[in-house]
């Protein structure tokens, strides 16, 4: 399989990741209506535990072998990515095993000392062999990502949620007489069967790509085991990844803790707490991260770009890639931010039907701008080998904004606002410490005209959008609250595409790269 550019890999992640957000949409909805939120509750109980299973089994080594696999390519050494691939594999099917066993055999206390309801104990024991599969999948995603050839993971990461979509309406229909309990465990086994196809699909993958040319013979297996360098190569990546995973797992645990301990001192009553608390997590934040995938499949596929140039000590396609990932990131965030901000009463009326939620949204909107470049700067650490630097930065930032909550949201003049001001300091911190660190390691220049363009065309774009909303909103009434704010935001979407073209910060270039679609969109472009 050929390699993809960066523009391009990002694009067909991007592409796949929209789509299996829909299906999982669709799949929440199916399971809402034949589950109900008691099947759900169970279900939803046991997800927390597979994501943490999945980082002690996979131990931060998809991250690693993308980058490694795209140094040994840049060198052209096919026994190097041999030994990485073969290490990485015995290491993970050793820890899924171990895993595995512990879980079989403590299931029965864990469910019911650890997941309150002893009924969820069925889900718990239904999700273990996505343990195994999901370890050996992580190896061959970090393989595809470090040859930088991202179609095998989109194709294998769409195919997951159709299979996981049909199977979950058949098996919970077919249990559910059985019990609540049987049901929610079977949209448990949709989950691990669309895991195990999404497997199959990469060793299918694999082993067309490769042919007979990936065989390891005897003697050679033993060198291979014998590389003790590989292996000290794939934890240094590894390990620091783990650690962050815990770090963010640990913080999101602690967070709902000590953010309830500090309204609660603030003198805010304890239904208000849930409510507040309800409002940010269940409703402001998923707005927030909802343009997110863009940003994951921008990380994915700059961690062994950024490693290939690492290797061949040229530092200023690193910078150069950097600068490119930072304006695409932007060039989503900032829009977001700014139709979030401008349209956050009409968003939370009409989605959520919460119209108290707007000013937390509209208070933390300006400040998230900064985590749209948070997962470059991230990514081009990994990939320069400094991923311990990267999981320091993020424990400083994650401490600190937990630290601030108590002092902030206890004070009654800011109460839940105190919440979103610590949380918003963490943001901050979080992107300067990454930015400080790569100027250290690569002497960094950031593009500061790109970057007032972009932003001054998403300003731009924000006050036509809105004129024209208020002016529509003035003239009828007819067309109704949701219809006005659509038309206002495509209206702000289109006059912001047409500036970045004017500006060109988009070329023709850029966009002839995007697979399927990008001739055509070409000639509306400048070259």
């Amino acid at each position: 399989m050929k390699k993809q550019s960066l523009v391009k890999g990002a694009f067909v992640l991007t592409v796949a990741a929209f789509i299996t957000k829909i299906l999982v949409f669709i799949n929440s909805i199916v399971l809402s209506r034949v589950l109900g939120a008691e099947g759900i509750g169970l279900q939803k109980m046991v997800m927390p535990f597979m994501g943490l299973m999945m980082t002690l089994t996979t131990i931060g080594l998809p991250v690693a072998i993308s980058r490694l696999v795209a140094e040994a390519d840049a060198q052209r050494d096919g026994a190097k990515v041999k030994k990485i691939l073969i290490i990485s594999l015995a290491i993970t099917v050793s820890l899924s095993i171990l895993v595995v066993c512990i879980t079989v055999l403590g299931g029965k206390a864990f469910s019911r000392y650890f997941l309150i309801d002893s009924r969820s104990y069925y889900s718990f024991m239904a999700m273990i062999p996505i343990i195994p599969l999901g370890a050996v999948s992580g190896v061959l995603k970090g393989y595809f990502r470090g040859r930088q050839t991202m179609n095998p993971i989109a194709i294998a990461q769409v195919i997951e949620q159709i299979v996981r979509v049909s199977f979950t309406f058949g098996l919970v229909q077919w249990l559910i007489p059985l019990g609540i309990e049987y049901a929610a465990a079977g949209a448990v086994i949709s989950s691990v069967l669309g895991e195990g196809c999404s497997l199959l699909i990469f060793i299918v993958l694999f082993r067309i790509s490769h042919h007979r040319k990936f065989r390891v013979t005897h003697p050679r297996w033993n060198q291979i085991m014998r590389g003790k360098d590989v292996l000290m190569e794939l934890l240094q990546t590894g390990l620091p990844t783990t650690g962050n995973g815990f770090v963010m797992s640990f913080s999101r645990a602690l967070q709902p803790v000590v953010i309830t301990k500090s309204l609660a001192l603030a003198g805010v009553s304890s239904a208000l707490i849930t409510r507040q608390y309800g409002m940010l997590t269940g409703f402001v934040m998923p707005l927030l991260f909802l343009p997110a995938f863009i940003n994951q499949s921008l990380g994915v596929t700059l961690v062994p770009a950024i490693s290939e140039a690492n290797t061949q000590n040229n530092l200023r396609l690193v910078n150069r890639r950097l600068n490119q990932a930072l304006g695409a990131a932007l060039i989503v965030g900032a829009p977001s931010t700014v139709l979030l901000y401008l349209y956050a009463q009409e968003l939370m009326t009409v989605v959520y039907h919460a119209s108290a939620a707007a000013p937390l949204l509209k208070l933390i909107a300006p400040f998230f701008i900064l985590n749209y470049l948070q997962t470059p700067l991230q990514s081009v650490l990994v990939g320069i080998g400094q991923a311990k630097t990267a999981m320091f930065n993020n424990l400083i930032a994650k401490c600190t904004a937990v630290a601030l909550i108590y002092p902030l949201a206890s004070n009654p003049m800011l109460g839940i606002n105190g919440v979103i001001l610590a949380i918003s300091i963490g943001v901050i911190l979080e992107t300067a410490l990454h930015y400080a660190s790569v100027v250290k390691f690569i002497h960094f220049t950031l593009e500061i005209s790109t970057l007032i363009k972009i932003l001054g065309a998403a300003m731009a774009m924000g006050c036509l959008g809105r004129m024209l909303f208020t002016g529509l909103n003035n003239l009828s009434s007819k067309l109704g609250v949701t219809t006005i704010m659509l038309i206002g935001i495509m209206f702000s979407i289109f006059v912001y595409v047409w500036l970045l073209g004017m500006l060109k910060l988009i070329r023709q270039n850029n966009i002839i790269k995007i697979p399927l679609i990008g001739k055509i969109l070409a000639s509306l472009f400048p070259k």
